[in-house]
């Protein structure tokens, strides 16, 4: 007989001329689940570690039993019906020798109530707790047994599936690939520190614990098998990006040597600030890095409001002078039209031509913009993706800038890099953010990237205030925003949403939009969202921006980029939803004047721990470099990655908080690895990453 559970095996294409003959064999549900999780090769399976384990070696007494235990029993099935109360329930009352409970299933089927009928024994594992009925689990893992079944000798896993992956079929499937997956030592003796298991044994143990294995080590991950695989991903990490480094070095890029006088200097003399000292180290960084023949890979990190843009101007005019053109690419339209507001004024006196690019840029305009681009009389290119889509054509593109660089993918970045055919030059890439990297992610997803920090802010700035309120103290909150608007300043309100959704009850945009408008009579409030077509978007901005506007009422569109002095209060509707750094991005477009301002974050009770986390941060700190510490801690490293996850996450078991010491470890290994046994080190990267080093490449 066929065992129904077992993993679907590859079937034979068809032979013969009939109808069918030779397409593809259609995969049963599993299977196609198992390939959509990339579960292709029998070291993908061996390496698809469980989230957790259930321990079903041991039974205990129903009468031993205590709220909240976990806990499997065995018994015999005493009574079994369906009631129908407020809502239709399966009811199974099981006894054993000690007691009984009560198990209960708000979901089921007929097969269900017919597997447990009166007489069956079961055993069952799940959480007890007190109910109207008396004790009960509800839901509980449910299996027929014969008494006197053995117990299983190892705990149970449960593996990352989903709803068309049953756990039962994913075990016997890891068990089937763990006996034929290549989990041979890779790494030559002395790599790694003495006391760790061999690969194999530790996969084992992982798939297969003992019962006597300490539970805990395994859920928190520091058991010696755990240390060796996280270990062994790390130093895979940091060997992919050594090559990615190695590999750049090859390249070409054009030789942008800064010369005497020329636009850089006219820049500087004609901006009617000075530079603070750590613009003026990063630039030259930038400058040293621009001279060199190899393609620059930097990023530029600096908190809310440190500068970048200057910089990044700067860094153009060095490419300019150098006679090669600059491309600066920004997320949205909004962020791409202020930085593009900026550079003209600062560029076009000095006789360059800036052209404009975004998706809402059509027709003739548009035309003129890709000619002058193509011809080089357009030196500077500010945009949004739509730099870089096919049709645009550079004449010689020496210089890629990249604003808020998380924000792009992969693919899109790596577009931007081959827009320059010429000689097989390859251009600079400068790419930058205003979430600063805490260091060890720096250590490990950019350490092939080399990092300019502005560490301090302009002079004139004050720090802003930031307040905790509860939605119910809205109307507070309005009177604050009466008082902001009679002293002549200015209030952004956001919203998650733009109109009501069947959903999510949050407060939306368009609403708030009326109520204000109805509650600050003779005030101009403004609405700004992602939906509104381009050119009233730049309307309502620059409305706001020239002060005919006191609040406006915006989705989160305003992240980044906009900068108007005047505004002196944000608001932030349902707060609790936003991550840490968006928070902390919308807190900055405040406080950019000498005016005192203040962040009020509206939240709705009650919070979760997560929520609780995230705004007791935003109110404990205005340091960028500690709120993005303390996201990392909160959500992982996937919001500081960006786009380097396109496809899968590059670490599966370290974890950055908790693994630095290992961080360490394989950063002192890798070169070593790579110089003395370069084979090995290409076998390593090639099991742990299996083609997504490319990601480590952009």
């Amino acid at each position: 007989m066929t065992d129904p559970d077992a993993p679907a095996q590859p079937r034979k294409a068809p032979t013969g001329t009939g109808v069918g003959a030779g397409t593809a064999p259609r995969l049963s549900a599993p299977a196609q689940a198992m390939r959509r999780l990339g579960l292709l090769r029998d070291i993908d399976l061996a390496l698809h570690l469980p989230l957790r384990y259930e321990d079903e070696t041991r039974l205990t007494a129903i009468a031993s039993l205590h709220d909240g235990d976990v806990a499997q029993v065995e018994g015999r099935v005493i009574d079994c019906r369906v009631e129908e109360r407020s809502r239709r329930q399966l009811l199974v009352r099981l006894q054993d020798d000690s007691g009984d409970l009560l198990l209960r299933f708000l979901h089921f089927y007929p097969s269900n109530q017919k597997q447990m009928a009166v007489g069956g024994r079961l055993r069952v594992r799940g959480e007890l707790r007190g109910g109207f009925l008396g004790r009960e689990m509800v839901h509980p893992t449910v299996k027929v047994v014969q008494e006197g079944a053995p117990l299983p000798a190892a705990l149970t896993p449960v593996y990352p599936g989903s709803a068309q992956l049953p756990q039962a079929y994913l075990r016997k499937a890891v068990l089937s690939a763990l006996g034929r997956a290549p989990l041979h030592e890779l790494l030559p003796p002395g790599t790694l520190p003495p006391g760790l298991p061999s690969l194999r044994d530790a996969v084992q143990l992982l798939h297969q614990p003992p019962p006597q294995a300490s539970a805990q080590a395994l859920e928190d991950r520091s058991h010696p098998a755990w240390q060796r695989l996280k270990l062994e991903e790390l130093l895979a990490q940091q060997l992919s990006q050594l090559q990615a480094q190695h590999e750049r070095a090859q390249l070409r890029a054009p030789d942008l040597r800064q010369r005497a006088g020329g636009l850089r200097n006219g820049l500087l003399a004609a901006l009617p600030f000075a530079l603070t000292a750590a613009q003026q180290r990063v630039v030259a960084e930038i400058a040293q890095d621009l001279a060199r023949a190899q393609p620059m890979n930097r990023l530029l990190q600096g908190d809310v409001g440190s500068g970048k843009t200057v910089v990044a101007a700067l860094a153009a005019a060095v490419a300019i002078d150098a006679g090669w053109q600059c491309a600066l690419m920004a997320p949205t339209e909004i962020l791409a039209e202020q930085h593009f507001r900026k550079l003209i004024d600062w560029l076009q006196p000095l006789g360059l031509t800036v052209a404009w690019l975004t998706g809402s840029r059509k027709g003739k305009l548009r035309t003129t913009m890709l000619q002058q681009v193509a011809s080089g009389q357009a030196m500077l290119v500010v945009g949004t993706h739509a730099v870089i889509q096919h049709d645009v054509a550079f004449a010689r593109l020496g210089l890629a800038i990249v604003d808020e660089q998380h924000r792009f993918g992969v693919a899109q970045r790596l577009a931007l890099r081959h827009k320059l055919d010429e000689q097989q030059l390859e251009p600079h890439l400068l790419m930058m953010s205003a979430t600063p990297i805490p260091r060890t992610l720096a250590m490990s997803y950019y350490a092939d990237l080399d990092v300019s920090t502005i560490d301090e802010l302009p002079p004139g700035r004050t720090p802003v205030v930031t307040k905790l309120f509860a939605d119910n103290r809205r109307d507070q909150v309005v009177l604050r925003i009466r008082d902001e608007v009679a002293r002549g300043r200015q209030v952004y309100w956001v919203c998650p949403l733009v109109e009501e959704s069947e959903h999510l009850d949050l407060q939306n945009a368009t609403e708030t939009h009326a109520q204000l408008s109805a509650a600050l009579p003779g005030a101009g409030v403004g609405l700004l969202h992602g939906r509104m077509p381009a050119a009233e978007k730049a309307a309502v901005m620059s409305l706001f921006t020239q002060g005919q506007l006191q609040v406006l009422v915006a989705t989160t569109v305003i992240e980044v980029g906009v900068d108007v002095p005047n505004a002196s209060l944000m608001v932030i509707e349902h707060a609790e939803r936003f991550g840490l750094a968006q928070l902390h991005q919308l807190r900055g477009r405040v406080g950019r004047g000498a005016v005192a301002s203040v962040c009020v974050l509206l939240y709705t009770a009650p919070l979760s721990p997560t929520g609780k986390a995230r705004l007791k941060a935003m109110a404990e700190t205005n340091d960028g470099f500690e709120i993005a510490r303390r996201d990392l801690e909160i959500r992982g490293p996937g919001e500081f990655m960006g786009a380097r996850q396109s496809g899968d996450a590059l670490l599966r078991f370290a974890d950055l908080n908790a693994d630095g010491p290992l961080l360490q470890l394989a950063r002192e290994a890798a070169p070593r690895l790579l110089q003395q046994h370069p084979a090995a080190a290409r076998a390593h990267v090639d099991r742990w990453l299996a083609g997504r080093a490319e990601f480590l490449k952009a």
